[in-house]
């Protein structure tokens, strides 16, 4: 793998391509053309982030974990999932730092020169035919290496859309970024689909896997020049100075707002909980019970794929309307109504299956839609760079990391009324950070 130094060679060559484009002009970025980089920015990340969730369930238990039952083979490909959330917020603080010491172009082309590396790298292991466990730790560690390219491929971008957009409109800029979710995982999807019904078990357990894998290279590719495109111009740099976005270290942004950070990761829980409950987890507890064809769910949870960005869309017009944190709050109340019928929906029949499905990517789209920049502005400009990236990580760490893992060995114990349980807890948490957080910003402007 090339060096820093070669990456940061590499990335001033970039750049120096980028600025020659953009000679002569001193126009501002325009709020529509960040949303642009946003979008595909989100979704490449997002398509790596399922290509490698659909893998745990469709494939990895069969190809890396034959010596296990299949249930036990979706709980180790689970728990090895989760390692990238808690790697993410690592790889937040190491690229800091590189941002820091040479440059944000830099900083980018790394970590997404190391989300398409240790993605790729992984199409080439070998089925795990000697029981052995050399594989499975060199999943664990490529798994890993994911979490820090994730953590190290905040742009700031989002950010910078929420200060320059119209204040009137700010729900309807923040949901743009969150249209990578949907749109990665329906590209995703339907990959796996169409290899799925065109090859063989046997032909598509031995090689078809990997073809999302090497595709996920190609986009990453893609979407690096798209947001380097915006990231080294002048009016960009300008822009992120005037909004004082700057890469913070760690421990100097937890010292001075860490209690933000905390109450931004927890106010979006229910939504990031409700992420997995619906995209990974079913189509592990369908398949594994046999309730549906595996290329049935598919297609159900591509058609909910759409359902969800539709629905993210109206999260803007409705966030702009009645308030994006009024918005979170009432959705959380929507995902616990949601959460006490999932057991006679997701336990039922194909239609009520079907259903569990449609309604909890709606669910999704209009949540998630808000889930970032709710609480973000609280953070001092000086600190919002940083602050946004950790909030993330930290909310994906604590409500969507185990998700599926907890859902599927809970459900497999004691029913699925236990995942009940645990959505609800999501929806408890949000609801209280939410309350918290309104009694802050009423004593700050009391002050």
């Amino acid at each position: 793998m090339p060096s820093i130094s070669q990456v940061h060679h590499g990335a001033e060559k970039a750049e120096e391509d980028v600025r020659r484009q953009h000679q002569g002009s001193h126009a501002a970025v325009a709020p529509g053309e960040i949303a642009v980089g946003v979008v595909i920015g989100r979704a490449s990340e997002y398509f790596d982030f399922f290509t490698y969730g659909i893998a745990s369930v469709l494939v990895f238990p069969s190809v890396f974990f034959p010596f296990l039952s299949r249930v036990d083979g979706v709980l180790l490909a689970f728990a090895i999932f989760s390692f990238a959330f808690i790697a993410r917020p690592i790889g937040t603080t190491l690229f800091m730092a590189i941002q820091r010491h040479w440059s944000r172009g830099t900083k980018l082309t790394a970590a997404l020169f190391l989300l398409g590396t240790s993605t790729v790298c992984i199409a080439f292991l070998p089925a795990n035919t000697s029981n052995g466990y050399g594989v499975i730790v060199i999943l664990s560690a490529l798994r890993f290496l994911q979490g820090i390219a994730l953590g190290g491929s905040w742009d700031g971008l989002p950010s910078l859309l929420s200060l320059n957009a119209p204040k009137a409109r700010r729900g309807w800029y923040s949901m743009l970024g969150q249209l990578g979710a949907p749109t990665g995982f329906l590209i995703a999807a339907s990959l796996f689909l169409f290899l799925h019904t065109q090859l063989s078990n046997e032909d598509f357990l031995s090689w078809g896997w990997r073809y999302p894998f090497f595709v996920a290279f190609a986009i990453n590719v893609v979407a690096l020049f798209a947001r380097l495109r915006l990231v080294v111009t002048e009016e960009y740099t300008h822009l992120m100075e005037e909004g004082q976005l700057e890469p913070i270290g760690t421990l100097e942004m937890l010292n001075a707002q860490g209690y933000n950070l905390f109450i931004g990761a927890f106010a979006a829980l229910a939504s990031y909980a409700l992420f997995h409950i619906v995209t990974i987890f079913p189509l592990s507890w369908i398949t594994l019970n046999r309730s549906q064809a595996i290329n049935d769910v598919l297609i159900v949870q591509i058609i909910g794929a759409f359902i969800a960005i539709g629905a993210t869309v109206a999260s803007g017009v409705l966030a702009d309307r009645f308030g994006r944190r009024n918005m979170l709050g009432a959705m959380a109340v929507l995902i616990g109504l949601f959460a006490i019928a999932s057991p006679w929906l997701l336990g039922g029949g194909r239609a009520a299956q079907d259903a569990f499905l449609l309604i909890g990517f709606a669910l999704l789209g209009l949540s998630y839609g808000q889930a970032a920049g709710t609480v973000t502005a609280n953070f001092a400009k000086r600190f919002r760079y940083t602050g946004a990236a950790l909030t993330s990580d930290f909310a994906w760490l604590i409500g969507a990391a185990f998700a599926p893992l907890v859902a599927l060995s809970l459900s497999m114990r004691f029913g699925l009324g236990a995942v009940s349980v645990y959505l609800l807890s999501g929806v408890a948490c949000t609801l209280l950070a939410l309350r918290i957080n309104r009694a802050l910003e009423t004593d700050r402007n009391k002050a």
